[in-house]
């Protein structure tokens, strides 16, 4: 192995490839604006193509435009030619990426969109090549060199056409006005998603899985239901079934201090703490999750509908967490 200056190639690499997305910086113009208003106003969708590490690259591109509330979909130029084409509309609108302006694929598929009337911008590296002379919207990627040492592998280019690539999926981010709500709408499996999207009537257990006993019930039994059903707590009940009050086990390992054996034979109404917390099945979990850790508790009541008597269904702070959310 050669005695090379790892660190340090490293270190250049970095700075070679800042340098490159600094300078396309500059480059952000009054035809970088008309591109972006040009897919903002399009009906259809944005396709993104290119080949070989640009194809790499708009594949990247078009999955952050479709996630960030731009429809958007990767077209292989290589297929295009071969019918894939068909995929491509006149509503739509086409990015095009190349880093030498000359991809034959590329070109080869411009007569078609042209006589689609579909409007082309292009991500080239090359000022004076094919592909940028036949874009409505050029924005320059070029950048002095590449961060590979012998100047030959797409690195500081791919680079900088990514960092172009960002700027205009977020310039439409913040023109359509799109939000967290939207970006969790889009990604339910991830955990913006579900802190932003999951509510207790996902997660909520129901029917004989909610403890409950009544005011006259003894302190003994009301135990029994705590441990059997496993929330740490139960809610008391009158005689029109009304929650009135909740026991916890910590309640009665408190009164067993301070009374001893007596507290079992007591009724549930001697032990209870009135007003227990609630929250209603549309609250959010991570809301739940909050109020719990608020209030140094494990579980919560949860009501479907604010009217009725008792709680309808029960949640506890382990249904939440298994599902990701902190």
């Amino acid at each position: 192995m050669k005695n090379i200056d790892i660190i340090g190639i490293a270190k250049e690499t970095i700075k070679i490839e800042a340098k490159a997305v600094s300078q396309i910086q500059n480059r952000i113009n009054e035809n970088f604006a008309l591109a972006v208003k040009a897919i903002f106003e399009c009906n259809g969708r944005l396709i993104v193509s290119g080949m070989g590490k640009s194809g790499l690259i708009s594949q990247k591109i078009a999955s952050t435009m479709a996630s960030t509330g731009t429809p958007s979909q990767f077209v292989h130029p290589g297929e295009a030619i071969h019918g894939d084409l068909g995929m491509i509309t006149a509503k739509d609108i086409v990015l095009i990426i190349s880093n030498s302006g000359e991809t034959m694929e590329l070109i080869h598929i411009l007569p078609s969109l042209k006589n689609k009337n579909i409007t082309i911008i292009g991500l080239i590296g090359r000022k004076q090549s094919t592909l940028a002379f036949k874009s409505d919207f050029f924005l320059d990627t070029s950048v002095d060199k590449e961060a590979c040492t012998l100047d030959l592998a797409p690195t500081a280019s791919t680079t900088a056409t990514l960092a172009m690539g960002d700027a205009l999926a977020v310039s439409l981010l913040e023109l359509r006005g799109f939000n967290k709500k939207d970006f969790a709408k889009l990604h339910p499996g991830g955990m913006l998603g579900k802190r932003l999207l999951l509510t207790l009537d996902q997660i909520a257990h129901r029917d004989d899985r909610i403890p409950f006993v009544y005011t006259d019930t003894k302190v003994k039994d009301a135990l029994l239901t705590i441990s059997e059903k496993g929330f740490g707590m139960t809610a008391v009940l009158n005689k029109n079934n009304e929650m009135k009050g909740i026991i916890t086990d910590g309640d009665i390992r408190r009164g067993l201090e301070d009374k001893g054996n007596t507290i079992f034979d007591q009724t549930a109404d001697c032990l209870m703490s009135p007003e227990p917390k609630w929250v209603t099945a549309d609250t959010l979990a991570i809301s739940a999750l909050e109020l719990m850790e608020k209030h140094s508790i494990t579980s919560l009541f949860v009501f479907s509908n604010t009217k009725l008597k008792k709680p309808d269904g029960v949640v506890h702070i382990h249904d939440i967490l298994k599902t990701g959310i902190q």
